[in-house]
């Protein structure tokens, strides 16, 4: 058992997925801290807020609401709130899967990347559907204790934080937990939808176009798809070494 686990997510501290977490944290852990945001940041990425005071309200026993951010709630935690650092930091868990582009975007990935800029060990988790009314939480909860065992069992670097997607499966068709690359993913592009209100006024949306795309064997979206419990490790290097590799046949170093 650890003595400490820091948790956050990107849905709110009201979330479903949340109290999740808090059941698979208080598994492997003496103390589970909760700092969440107060409302739902999904789309948020990596975020921390720098142009606005932060304020914080206490839920109870280690549990904290952020006006904030996931990456916010990770800042908090580990470097206000809590006398002691975190041994680990858990995202999640997020409605919805996280995989290839949509990663860039999530702030349940987010907020385990700023606790991994923190040096703390951290995993994103999140959830497949296919009815938004029907999440199968069940799966997270019986399964995520035991991955997050084996994931800390195994170890990894200090600069890589780690991306878990469980699959939309019954849980006895889950399949086993299985390393994948970070793929293409179903994002195609950004759109704006223009409304008017009541007024005669405009307003707008963004929202993702998504669709099939080309995802290679070894790509967490076919993994995922194929009913397995998805890991994949990210980091912020974001270098393009086939491109890195071309420029520097022309360009200086």
């Amino acid at each position: 058992m650890l003595d400490r686990i820091l948790i956050t997510n990107d849905d709110g501290i009201d979330a479903p997925g949340l109290e999740v977490l808090e059941r698979i944290a208080g598994e492997l852990a003496h103390e589970v801290w909760v700092v969440a945001p107060e409302h739902d940041q999904s789309g948020v990425s990596h975020a921390v807020s720098l142009h606005h005071p932060i304020r914080v309200s206490e839920r109870g026993l280690r549990r904290y609401g952020i006006t904030g951010t996931p990456g916010d709630c990770a800042v908090m935690g580990a470097c206000h709130l809590m006398p002691e650092a975190p041994q680990l930091l858990l995202s999640g868990v997020n409605r919805g899967a996280n995989l290839g582009l949509e990663t860039v975007f999530s702030g349940t990935v987010g907020g385990a990347m700023t606790g991994m800029l923190l040096g703390i060990p951290s995993i994103a988790l999140s959830q497949a559907w296919t009815d938004r009314a029907h999440v199968r939480w069940e799966n997270a909860a019986a399964l995520g204790a035991d991955v997050v065992r084996r994931l800390l069992a195994i170890g990894w670097s200090a600069a890589t934080c780690l991306n878990v997607n469980f699959p939309d499966r019954p849980a006895e068709d889950v399949g086993p937990l299985t390393l994948a690359r970070q793929g293409p993913g179903l994002i195609q592009g950004l759109r704006v939808e223009t409304r008017t209100d009541p007024r005669a006024l405009t307003y707008h949306w963004i929202s993702f176009r998504r669709g099939p795309r080309d995802q290679g064997s070894e790509s967490d979206v076919e993994a995922l798809h194929a009913g397995k419990i998805v890991v994949t490790p990210l980091r912020y290097d974001r270098t393009d070494e086939e491109a890195y590799a071309m420029l520097a046949k022309v360009l200086p170093r």
